[in-house]
């Protein structure tokens, strides 16, 4: 494994995007726990995308437009929702001091659902995995599972501390309502700047 395969993989794992902007707000919205579940959901929500690459099934998204137009808009569709619960103060992207019963597995169904409803990772595997493959590696799909292992774990590792610095904010929002009120904002602009990002990208 090479320097610059961990390099390259922390890069893309650190810029933010909807993995991160998620992972943010549930830590913000109900501390360190929720921050962990949601990294852990949205870092499972990679595993699909992985194996959508070893099984060559992110070429077809790569190359047909029906599968990739429509996966990109339900992921556009669910991006938009996100937003509106954000607005509507429920579900675990509320910024607020009352206690949220959503469940640690409704967390992470949600993390989970928002990547892999976003066609990108799977072409991204496609086509980032394969340069760190030697041409005469007698297991090239072992070696990209592992590669994948890889970046999932950075994609854990990474997350959980956006999560944790989100959670150790959280009492200097929590309480203050016009505070509370421009982040519930915030939030909901930015899944919906993510989704009109995604709805405009081609394959």
């Amino acid at each position: 494994m090479s320097i610059e395969f961990l390099l390259t993989t922390l890069i893309i794992v650190a810029a933010p995007g909807t993995g991160v902007l998620y992972t943010l707000s549930a830590g913000l919205s109900r501390g360190r726990r929720a921050s962990l579940v949601a990294a852990i959901g949205c870092t499972l929500g990679i595993v699909p995308h992985l194996a959508a690459a070893l099984l060559g099934l992110a070429a077809l998204l790569h190359t047909s437009a029906v599968a990739f137009q429509t996966v990109k808009y339900a992921g556009v569709l669910y991006l938009l929702f996100m937003a509106w619960k954000s607005l509507k103060e429920t579900g675990a992207l509320t910024v607020g001091a009352a206690s949220d019963r959503r469940s640690d597995i409704r967390v992470v169904v949600d993390g989970i659902l928002i990547n892999i409803l976003n066609p990108k990772l799977s072409i991204f595997f496609f086509a980032f995995l394969p340069q760190f493959i030697a041409a005469d590696d007698a297991s090239p799909l072992f070696t990209m599972a592992e590669l994948g292992g890889v970046f999932m774990a950075a994609t854990l590792a990474v997350f959980v501390g956006y999560g944790m610095f989100a959670a150790s904010m959280r009492d200097l929002v929590v309480g203050r309502k016009t505070v509370m009120t421009w982040m519930r904002r915030t939030f909901a602009a930015s899944f919906v700047a993510l989704g009109a990002k995604l709805a405009l990208t081609d394959r």
